[in-house]
């Protein structure tokens, strides 16, 4: 499809719905897990049996319907301390499910950690779900996470914050702007193709970089569902449009104590925009943030095209657990 085209698409879709055009794209490559199974990606899928620990399935933090986690109790319940990872799923922020990554949990699990996938509010054509909602969901999600750990004995000491794509982008928010809220230290976060920030000329595969007419409409569009406020197209002309996306860009919110952090971003990525992925590695790096970034360089939002790249940077998300949170061993 031609830069023509892509741009008439984007302008044409009304501020209610503008989400929807990113969501097309999410749904269409999207992933929260391998898209292929090379022999080692094993080592970190695991089915989940009774012999890794104890499942807890649907347990409530809100009143929404979507306000349900899953806890994933390790089977050494002996220790007086544990580490959370909370994994959250893909899906274009408007589909996906917390059991989409089971086998990802069971693997955090059997490596001693309590493990929690979280669902949130999706966004449909008749609600007004939006990035800033989520989010919010899951800053209310947390406390309530820890506090059903605790009930069952695993007194939780850190925090890893992770998710792919959508899960991946409410991850980094909830890691670098509301990690000081937090009851326990924040101590890494981990994940794949979140959009991070929202700058119209990052965002050119949508055409949101022509300084038209047009182009500001549809920027305006499309920020305003995710944001779930309305923004103007002069608010885009002018840049003011800026401070009011700080709440759902993560990179702004980087500071010297952000948590270490390894993420993984495609070359080709023509849904979450390469480009904005480089405005969150500059952000690490000029706040002295322990960090790994990993370029896919042959691939787009899926990752599907590196191997080799995704071998090294599961191999890096090991590594900074065992460094920031590491598991003593079983005592039995």
């Amino acid at each position: 499809m031609s830069k023509t085209k892509k741009k008439k698409k984007v302008s044409i879709v009304p501020i209610g719905t503008g989400i929807m055009v990113f969501i097309a794209a999410f749904i269409g490559g999207a992933v929260s897990k391998f898209a292929f199974t090379p022999s080692w990606s094993e080592n970190y899928s695991i089915k989940w049996s009774d012999e890794l620990g104890v499942l807890h399935t649907d347990l409530p933090y809100g009143e929404g319907e979507a306000h349900k986690f899953d806890l994933y109790l390790p089977k050494d319940d002996t220790r007086e301390s544990y580490g959370l990872v909370v994994y959250l799923h893909a899906g274009g922020f408007t589909s996906g499910d917390k059991k989409d990554d089971k086998e990802m949990l069971s693997w955090l699990c059997s490596k001693g950690y309590v493990a929690c996938g979280i669902n949130y509010t999706l966004r449909t054509e008749t609600n007004n779900a939006s990035v800033l909602t989520q989010s919010n969901e899951i800053k209310a999600a947390i406390p309530k996470v820890i506090e059903a750990a605790e009930q069952e004995g695993y007194r939780i000491d850190k925090l890893a914050m992770a998710g792919g794509s959508a899960g991946h982008a409410l991850a980094l928010i909830y890691t670098y702007r509301d990690a000081d809220e937090c009851s326990v230290p924040v101590a890494f976060t981990f994940g794949a193709v979140g959009p991070s920030c929202f700058y119209t000329e990052d965002w050119d595969n949508y055409g949101l970089d022509r300084n038209t007419e047009e182009s500001y409409l549809a920027a305006a569009a499309l920020f305003s569902a995710m944001l779930g406020e309305e923004l103007t197209a002069d608010e885009i002309k002018n840049g003011t449009y800026i401070e009011r996306m700080k709440p759902i860009s993560a990179a702004a919110w980087v500071t010297p104590s952000s948590a270490p952090t390894v993420i993984a971003y495609g070359r080709y990525d023509r849904v979450q925009p390469y480009k904005a992925s480089l405005r969150l590695r500059t952000a690490l790096e000029a706040n002295g943030v322990d960090y790994k970034y990993f370029e896919f360089s042959h691939s787009g939002h899926g990752l599907q095209n590196d191997s080799a790249v995704q071998k090294l940077w599961m191999e890096a998300i090991e590594e900074y657990l065992d460094k920031y949170m590491p598991v003593p061993p079983a005592i039995f």
